[in-house]
């Protein structure tokens, strides 16, 4: 057994007499279980052009909606080459459109930002916004496995 001081700046001070190995060992474990249930929030990068087609586009924002689902931010980047720095508004368009689109799923976190030959906006996905489109695909399956 070892005489342990607890609180040392409460007057007076705080001891205890217990088994020190003891302790620092539940104080591990109970790091362990913090750092085990702790969710750690992954960034995705999605990256645009600004003459992007509408096919293209369709297919890009179908992936970040897929990141998105399952949980994660995601960066989308516009790429400029060459002349394409002269009309940045052609970007920023790109974005914006991409925020409309994804309103209902995701808020814009960070502004779209011109960075050297990039633009950047940042989105996270709106808790629970999922959840109603998956019960109404949950409703569309059983009408179809019914004839309906």
């Amino acid at each position: 057994m070892d005489l342990v001081e607890i609180a040392p700046n409460a007057e007076p001070p705080v001891c205890k007499v217990m088994d020190y190995s003891k302790y620092k060992y539940e104080q591990d474990r109970k790091a362990k279980a913090a750092r085990k249930k702790q969710v750690r929030v992954e960034v995705k990068e999605m990256k645009f052009r600004p003459k992007i087609d509408v096919g293209d586009y369709e297919t890009k924002k179908n992936h970040v909606m897929r990141f998105l689902r399952k949980g994660a931010r995601v960066k989308i980047t516009i790429m400029f080459r060459g002349r394409e720095m002269a009309h940045p508004e052609q970007g920023l368009n790109v974005l914006d459109r991409l925020a409309e689109d994804l309103r209902p799923y995701a808020t814009v976190e960070q502004q779209p930002k011109m960075e050297g030959r990039n633009m950047h906006m940042l989105v996270a996905p709106i808790r629970g916004a999922f959840d109603k489109e998956e019960l109404q695909d949950e409703g569309e399956d059983n009408n179809q496995k019914k004839g309906r």
